[in-house]
């Protein structure tokens, strides 16, 4: 059981030396295959099960389904083949880099199964504009997806867009999955769709030269299109990969994002808040279609194409053709099942002490709990290698005998600094509000430091009276 009647106590369980590591840390390979992105198509599934027809929608790349290529093996025009995301899909395949399947209709989303149209087999799933709720186990199955290294591109439309008339639309679908999934339920994505309805509007990038889905292989974005849709409200506090990149006029920071992306565990996820952009006016007789794709107020393509590159951990070498990253976990000791090992701690707080529980085996991480102003620290050093896309993830548990619900009297703060000691970047700061039963996972991207050598470092600072516990486990730095 997770919890702490009384302050800590420590156990003897101290580190022959603090601060920070200056040496190198033993690399756990997760996969012993190396990933040459040039040589692999990145695999590709949109979603067909969940009544992306119904209605005046045809959210599908073509009728040949599960295989495009069943149409035209050769496309070079949308209307090769027929559906209103077929620029989306020919635009992918004719790069050579791609292999795209449709998962149809009345099929399941799965995990870890037989079907040649399991995740599994896939490194990015699209879901445009679902109209019909997951089940519980197709939630588990895209939740694992992601948080094991895989692509989710999230595509809403605006509330009351309910096109097979079930009293489910996509806001409310959407948000059904991050809340309402066995996998991890705490806002695992940092963000939540907004139960809006935008008639319309031009959403502008933010100046980011460095992002890769604003500027990437497809080109540059410059503003999207609203045709009736809605935006999300970002929570980095939950998240903090989770990242605006378009945004509703007169919005900015955690509100009116139109276009979003973030992190969970080793895996990526993109947001977008409307189907009328990637609608490219084609599609089966009788639908009522909007060409959005071609819009010259826009730049829908690059960015829709520029997204998938990223999600399916294309943009880390450019585009294909550049170095290729073998899949890895970085961290040392990252159960902390050695004891006090490979980290660098303040003593006591790599323990197996009963006063809390690990996750997993019998070795965790306590930083605070003495009810005494102090400061505990852990960190390690790490190189990430070039051209790798990198996710830092954790499993944390707050208690707190703080009764406060406003002031934040005890801190534990997730940076990354470089050799010299500096601090690159806070990621998160988490504090005695943030309390609450059990572990959540929290996942942030480090991509943006590959080809240098960082420490990551947590900081647990206690005022002097009450105590808060941040208890971690089960640490990894992945890269792919």
């Amino acid at each position: 059981m997770l919890g702490l009647t009384g302050p800590r106590h420590r156990l003897g369980t101290a580190l022959a030396a603090l601060g920070l590591l200056a040496t190198g840390v033993a690399v756990q390979s997760a996969a012993t295959t190396t990933l040459a992105h040039a040589a692999t198509p990145h695999r590709v599934l949109f979603d067909n099960a969940h009544a992306e027809t119904a209605g005046n929608a045809d959210w599908i790349v073509s009728t040949s389904q599960p295989d495009p290529l069943g149409q035209d093996s050769t496309p070079s025009a949308e209307t090769d083949w027929t559906g209103a995301l077929s620029s989306w899909g020919v635009a992918l395949q004719k790069t050579g880099d791609y292999s795209l399947k449709t998962l149809p209709s009345g099929s399941a989303l799965t995990y870890g199964a037989s079907a040649t149209n399991d995740l599994s087999n896939f490194d990015t799933l699209v879901l445009p504009e679902p109209n019909t709720l997951f089940t519980t186990a197709e939630k588990t199955a895209i939740m694992t997806f992601v948080k094991n290294g895989g692509g989710l591109f999230m595509i809403s439309d605006h509330t009351g867009a309910d096109r097979n008339n079930d009293g489910e639309d996509a806001v409310e679908i959407l948000n059904d999955l991050m809340t309402n999934n066995s996998v991890d339920s705490t806002d695992p994505f940092g963000f939540s769709v907004d139960s809006l309805s935008i008639s319309s509007g031009y959403p502008a990038a933010i100046s980011d030269s460095g992002d890769p889905v604003l500027h990437g292989s497809f080109g540059t974005v410059t503003k999207s299109l609203i045709a009736s849709g809605t935006t999300a409200t970002l929570k980095p506090a939950d998240n903090a990969g989770v990242k605006g990149l378009l945004y509703r006029s007169g919005y900015s920071g955690n509100t009116g994002a139109f276009f979003a992306t973030s992190t969970f565990g080793s895996g990526r996820v993109a947001f977008w808040g409307d189907s009328s952009p990637i609608d490219d006016g084609t599609g089966q007789s009788g639908n009522t279609l909007y060409d959005g794709w071609n819009d010259t107020g826009a730049t829908n393509g690059p960015l829709a194409l520029n997204a998938t590159e990223w999600l399916s951990g294309a943009s880390g070498d450019g585009g294909g053709g550049g170095t290729a990253c073998t899949d890895a976990q970085l961290l040392g000791n990252a159960g902390f099942e050695s004891g006090a090992t490979t980290w660098t701690a303040t003593s006591g707080v790599i323990t197996n002490s009963s006063g809390q529980s690990a996750r997993s085996g019998s070795y965790y991480s306590w930083l605070g709990g003495s009810g005494t102003a102090a400061t505990d620290t852990l960190a390690q050093s790490v190189a990430i290698p070039s051209g790798c896309a990198a996710t830092l993830s954790f499993y944390l548990h707050i208690d707190t005998a703080e009764t406060t619900t406003s002031t934040a009297y005890d801190t534990l703060k997730v940076q990354v600094l470089n050799s010299s000691g500096t601090v690159l970047g806070t990621l998160a700061t988490y504090s005695n509000l943030n309390a609450a039963s059990g572990y959540a996972q929290r996942g942030f991207s480090l991509s943006g430091y590959a080809g240098q050598t960082v420490t990551v470092k947590l900081t647990g600072t206690e005022g002097s009276k009450l105590q808060t516990s941040f208890v971690l486990d089960d640490t990894a730095l992945d890269v792919s």
